[in-house]
């Protein structure tokens, strides 16, 4: 087949893992793949070196960008319209909300017989104004009537884009996001001399936390309840792996807390490192306002190390309660803390519950198992269209 996907930047994030997973995957299989991307950077880390190594052909969208400008949405219309009526792909695979909208229009009016649209996190979420949320939702329901079939990364996905009258269920299928398990491999890393490079001994119990440092991704309730936790496990310490605009504000705060000398801030690392971060920590903590199914929870469990998280989006369908991992209502910054106390003082705990994530995870989210999925679903709606 055909294949156009489409997605607004590659900074270094999860729905872009996914995307650039995909397309390989369809590659190695075949397929003829062309990824349509728009010119945006940011702090984030770029993906785009990965993306030209894929083996698929990438076409920049100039007027694409992630930020709502209505003189260029309209601009990146026109020339994805034209693009799609160029290539003539048989399926058009949009990503993110905003490359979601833009995307699927121009497919549709471009003549294009199969639209998908995948969703990595709800483009309207419990962080926007009212108002926001509104003009989200009502877009969301009116490209939705021209996608032949919607992905969700999560369970919740679907659960929430229905209660929002987006479609009906049978529109929906779960693929959950996959990712290179072959990486996250607690038995290829040296835990010991990972530690040592942080300053860490083997006697501290390490918390970890893989998010950009930017708003939203909970540092604002992570910083107090990390002191809470600290001042009553005196071998607890932290590591940030990650970077962002609010950098300065946050280590400003820690300074003020006094918890500079117990938190490492390593900056961005390529997504082939974050394993090896992920093997020097004794648990995983995750405290972002809203996500689709976070991938560093994934590879948290998958790298056998227990997490905690806010009870919110997909994080309860990994993190399940007293087996992989602890669960906190969302932004409770008192509970959060109990939970950090209670896994730095249970070493039992935390090795029980890493092993039951490591296996709970390990197959579901392999790369090659995603892949399988979406292109039986193409297949699926080719058959069903042939048959029309």
């Amino acid at each position: 087949m055909n294949i156009c996907h489409v997605i607004t930047r590659l900074i270094i994030g999860g729905a872009q893992e996914n995307t650039l997973l995909t397309c390989e995957g369809l590659c190695r299989r075949g397929h003829q793949v062309t990824l349509a991307v728009g010119p945006d950077a940011g702090p984030e880390g770029s993906l785009i070196d990965e993306a030209r190594a894929g083996g698929y052909a990438i076409r920049m969208i100039p007027s694409m960008h992630r930020a709502i400008r209505p003189a260029a949405d309209v601009a990146a219309c026109r020339q994805l319209r034209a693009f799609f009526r160029d290539l003539r792909p048989d399926i058009v695979h949009t990503h993110s909300s905003k490359a979601g909208i833009l995307g699927r229009w121009a497919a549709r009016r471009a003549g294009v017989p199969i639209i998908v649209h995948t969703i990595h996190g709800m483009s309207f979420n419990r962080t926007q104004p009212v108002l926001t949320r509104c003009f989200y939702r009502l877009l969301e329901r009116r490209c939705a009537r021209y996608t032949d079939a919607l992905i969700g990364v999560a369970y919740a996905m679907t659960r929430q884009s229905v209660e929002a009258g987006i479609a009906s269920p049978e529109r929906f299928v779960t693929i959950y996001s996959g990712m290179k398990t072959e990486w996250y491999d607690p038995a290829k890393y040296d835990r010991r001399a990972i530690r040592q490079h942080w300053g860490f001994d083997e006697a501290c119990v390490v918390f970890g936390t893989v998010a950009r440092l930017f708003r939203n991704k909970g540092y604002e309730q992570l910083i107090p309840a990390m002191a809470g936790a600290a001042r009553r496990c005196p071998n607890l310490r932290f590591v940030w792996v990650g970077d962002g605009a609010q950098r300065s504000e946050y280590e400003s705060q820690l300074q003020r807390l006094g918890l500079t000398d117990r938190v490492r801030l390593t900056g961005l690392v390529p997504p082939l490192e974050v394993a090896r971060m992920l093997a020097g920590m004794d648990a995983v903590v995750h405290a972002s306002q809203w996500e689709g199914l976070p991938r560093v929870v994934v590879q948290g469990l998958i790298m056998s190390k227990p997490v905690i998280s806010f009870d919110i989006d997909g994080s309860p369908e990994v993190v399940l309660p007293e087996q992989t991992g602890l669960l906190v209502a969302l932004n409770d910054v008192q509970g959060l803390s109990e939970a950090m106390v209670r896994l730095a003082g249970d070493a039992g705990l935390r090795d029980r519950m890493g092993r039951a994530g490591r296996e709970l995870c390990l197959g579901r989210f392999d790369h090659n198992r995603m892949v399988d999925d979406i292109e039986a679903l193409y297949k699926q709606l080719a058959d069903r269209r042939g048959q029309r």
